[in-house]
């Protein structure tokens, strides 16, 4: 699972070393514009925080734009010189609303989220605020972005939201409820309605490989929303063209390029995840993308026959607790985790087949369950390709940024 070229590359070195597999990279961006059918991918900052892998992705055909998780990450990106920063979840962030507000290039480039009437009080307040100082009359409005709920809701007339799959997100998910907020937003001159924003979680990001029970009903639930979403949000997104030209309508992730892609009301994708493959990866029946980012963490104790134990590598993920959360570990292969311990903040011990052949400082390799939350616990990754390495890229933590 990690490449003989990148522990080459890494095999004097020592750890913790966060790297990113360029080839495996590569292979994943071609993959991912294959799987999205020539639609564009707006890529997901959330699943990266690596400016770089932002940078060298953007630059290649097939993706445009970057979708955000703050509105103060999509400011700096902003001033590093993207040109296009979806903030994808609402902002409440009071001073960087002022920022924005009162800097042109930011308000041309950024294009925020909201769901309500509720957000576009409190960001028109700030707004106005930011420009208080300034030639307001000058500046263009406020993007903004509207967020369709997308997640599936079983008999929705009857039970209301009770029985509910996906995430969480806008209360906003019919043609009335939609056309509600739209004529809200054109009543505001200082804010104007650009896109929308549909993200159907429990197809993209639910893993449903498998021949178990689990994996069968997960597959039967996504067919189901897949065709549930097609209508509805077909729909509403013809209700809002009525009555408001839109730049983009973005929905989907890595999981669901297909479908999202077939649906034929989308301008846009989103996607991040897919191009590292972290482990939650592994249990997608559709489509299998290549490992690209890990985290090699030296031996410092053998503490028993058949034992190591390495620094740190308790990195767990976000999300429901559960075995699925905690680093895979990615080699040497048959390693396991210890029934007592599991991964730990400062020592993780490791037994299996493998074990006795390892010596003080060499490198086991692990993979997040996610792809974005390991850049939290790294200032740089190593970029290697044909067994050396070619540069370091800085994460957001290397750049000074807490978000």
């Amino acid at each position: 699972m990690v490449s003989l070229s990148v522990r080459q590359a890494l095999r004097e070195m020592d750890g913790p070393i966060g790297v990113i597999d360029r080839d495996a990279l590569d292979a994943n961006i071609d993959a991912l514009r294959e799987r999205a059918g020539g639609l564009p991918i707006r890529v997901a900052s959330k699943s990266l925080r690596i400016p770089g892998v932002m940078s060298y992705v953007l630059a290649r055909p097939g993706f445009r734009g970057i979708m955000a998780f703050s509105l103060e990450e999509a400011l700096a990106l902003v001033e590093k010189g993207c040109e296009d920063v979806l903030v994808a979840y609402p902002t409440t962030n009071r001073p960087g609303l002022r920022r924005l507000a009162a800097n042109r290039r930011a308000r041309e480039r950024i294009t925020l989220t909201v769901d309500s009437t509720e957000h576009l009080d409190y960001v028109e307040k700030y707004v106005r605020e930011g420009e208080s100082d300034g030639p307001a009359s000058a500046l263009p409005p406020v993007r903004l972005c509207l967020e369709v709920d997308a997640s599936l809701r079983i008999w929705e007339k009857v039970l209301a939201d009770r029985v509910h799959l996906g995430a969480r997100r806008s209360p906003v998910r019919t043609p009335e409820q939609a056309l509600d907020v739209v004529r809200q937003i054109s009543r505001r001159p200082h804010l104007a309605l650009v896109g929308i924003l549909s993200y159907e979680g429990q197809i993209a990001g639910q893993a449903n490989a498998g021949k178990g029970l689990k994996a069968m009903v997960t597959r039967r639930v996504q067919d189901i929303s897949v065709d549930e979403l097609k209508d509805r949000r077909t729909r509403v997104i013809a209700a809002v063209r009525e009555e408001q030209d839109l730049e983009f309508v973005n929905g989907g992730g890595t999981g669901s390029l297909e479908t999202s892609t077939s649906e034929g009301t989308l301008t846009e994708l989103g996607a991040g995840s897919g191009l590292l493959s972290p482990g939650l990866f592994d249990g997608y029946q559709q489509f299998h993308h290549r490992p690209a980012a890990f985290i090699a963490t030296p031996v410092v104790r053998r503490p028993a026959p058949g034992w190591v134990t390495v620094f740190e590598g308790g990195w767990i993920a976000s999300g429901p607790p559960g075995a699925d959360r905690v680093p895979t570990i990615a080699w040497p292969e048959g390693l396991k985790y210890s029934p007592t311990e599991g991964p730990g903040e400062v020592q993780t011990p490791l037994h299996g087949p493998g074990a006795d052949t390892l010596g003080l400082g060499d490198l086991v390799y692990f993979r997040h369950a996610k792809a974005g939350e390991l850049a939290e616990h790294l200032t740089e990754y190593q970029v290697v390709s044909g067994g050396r390495i070619l540069e370091t890229w800085k994460t957001y933590r290397g750049e000074g940024w807490a978000f």
